[in-house]
C-alpha cells in the first residue's frame, strides 16, 4: 500500500457539516484535481509530504476525540485513501470524508460519512460532479441513514438559484442534509438567509464556524 501525500494533521473544532461545533481531528491530504475560484486551501495543491497509514493513525491517536475528518485537496485522488478510512473505522472513530464530488464515491467504505460538494457555476467547476454519484449517494443512504451530506458553496444569487433547482430536480429535499454555504466576501449570509426563507427551502444555511472563531488563521483550524 503506497504512502499518502499529507498536507497537515491537526486538532480543531469541526467548522462545517452537521457535525459542526464538535472537537475533531483532521487529516488534510495534498493534491486536487479541481481549481475552484474560491478555494481556501490552495496550499494543498503542491505542498506535500509522504506518510504511511500507521504513522497517520499514531498521530491521530494523540488527539482526545474520536471524530476524524479526511479532507483535502481531494482525498479520492489518492489510491490509499479507502484503506486509511477503513483503518480509522476499525480503531473506533466516527469518520467523515470531505470530497469535491468529482470522483465516484464507491471506493468509500460503509460506515464513513461522505460529505460531497456539488460545485456551482461561479466555482468554475460546475460540470465536475461525477455522473454516478447521485445514484451512489442514494445507495449509501439506503444502507445507512446519515451516510451522506451534500454541500453547495454559493458565491451569488445565480449560484443559489442553480443549487435550488438542483436539489429540486433530483428530489433531494428530505433525503439527506443539504448544506448551503456562502463564500466569504462574495455572498452576504443575510442575503442567503433571505432567499432560503423566501423560497421556504428546507436546506441548512451553513457558515464556516472555524472561520468565525479564528478569522486570521488560514490553516490548522
Amino acid at each position: 500500500m503506497p504512502d499518502l501525500k499529507i498536507s497537515e494533521i491537526f486538532y480543531s473544532i469541526q467548522g462545517e457539516s452537521t457535525y459542526a461545533g464538535l472537537p475533531c481531528a483532521f487529516i488534510r491530504l495534498s493534491g486536487c484535481n479541481l481549481r475552484c475560484s474560491y478555494c481556501d486551501a490552495t496550499y494543498t495543491w503542491e505542498e506535500e509530504k509522504s506518510q504511511g497509514i500507521e504513522s497517520i493513525l499514531s498521530a491521530i491517536a494523540r488527539f482526545p476525540c474520536d471524530l476524524v475528518e479526511v479532507t483535502g485537496g481531494e482525498p479520492l485522488t489518492q489510491e490509499a485513501t479507502p484503506e486509511l478510512l477503513s483503518r480509522l473505522l476499525e480503531t473506533g472513530n466516527t469518520v467523515l470524508l470531505e470530497s469535491n464530488g468529482s470522483i465516484a464515491i464507491d471506493p468509500i467504505p460503509d460506515g464513513v460519512v461522505a460529505i460531497l460538494d456539488v460545485k456551482c457555476p461561479d466555482s468554475g467547476s460546475s460540470n465536475s460532479f461525477h455522473p454516478d454519484n447521485l445514484r451512489l449517494v442514494k445507495q449509501r443512504l439506503q444502507r445507512a441513514a446519515g451516510a451522506c451530506e451534500l454541500k453547495f458553496v454559493l458565491s451569488s444569487r445565480k449560484d443559489y438559484l442553480w443549487a435550488r433547482d438542483f436539489v429540486t430536480e433530483y428530489a433531494l429535499i428530505g433525503l439527506l442534509p443539504l448544506l448551503f454555504s456562502p463564500v466569504q466576501k462574495r455572498l452576504a449570509p443575510p442575503d442567503l438567509a433571505a432567499w432560503i426563507l423566501e423560497d421556504a427551502l428546507p436546506v441548512r444555511l451553513q457558515l464556516q464556524l472555524h472561520a468565525a472563531l479564528w478569522p486570521n488563521i488560514s490553516r490548522g483550524v
